[in-house]
C-alpha cells in the first residue's frame, strides 16, 4: 500500500477516535441537555450517529490536513530566499501619463 494512503488512514481513524471522544464528552456532561434529550427519545442513537459522523469527517479532514504541513521538509530554509532584490539607490521614478476625461455639456 503506498505511504500516503497508509498515512490517510491512520489519520482518518485517529481523526474518527478523536470525534468518538468529543462526542462522548458532549454526552457524559450533558451540555445543552443532550444527554436527556436522546436517551428520552427512541430515536435519539441517530442523532448521537449524526453527530458523531459529522464531527469525525470534520476531526478527520483536520487531523489529516495537519499531518500532511507537518511533512514538509526544512532543508530549503538554508539561506536567505524571495527572488533578486534591487537596491534602492538604482530606483527611478517614471512618470505615468493618464488621459484626461471628456468633459460633460450641460
Amino acid at each position: 500500500m503506498p505511504e500516503l494512503i497508509r498515512a490517510y488512514i491512520k489519520n482518518v481513524l485517529i481523526g474518527f477516535a478523536l470525534a468518538a471522544v468529543f462526542v462522548a464528552g458532549l454526552l457524559y456532561w450533558d451540555v445543552m441537555g443532550l444527554w436527556r434529550l436522546v436517551s428520552h427519545s427512541p430515536v435519539g442513537w441517530i442523532a448521537v450517529l449524526m453527530l458523531f459522523v459529522s464531527n469525525g469527517v470534520i476531526f478527520a479532514g483536520v487531523q489529516f490536513a495537519v499531518a500532511i504541513l507537518l511533512m514538509a521538509d526544512d532543508d530549503d530554509d538554508d539561506g536567505p530566499g524571495g527572488g533578486h532584490r534591487v537596491r534602492s539607490d538604482q530606483m527611478v521614478p517614471v512618470p505615468a501619463m493618464a488621459p484626461r476625461p471628456a468633459q460633460r455639456r450641460r
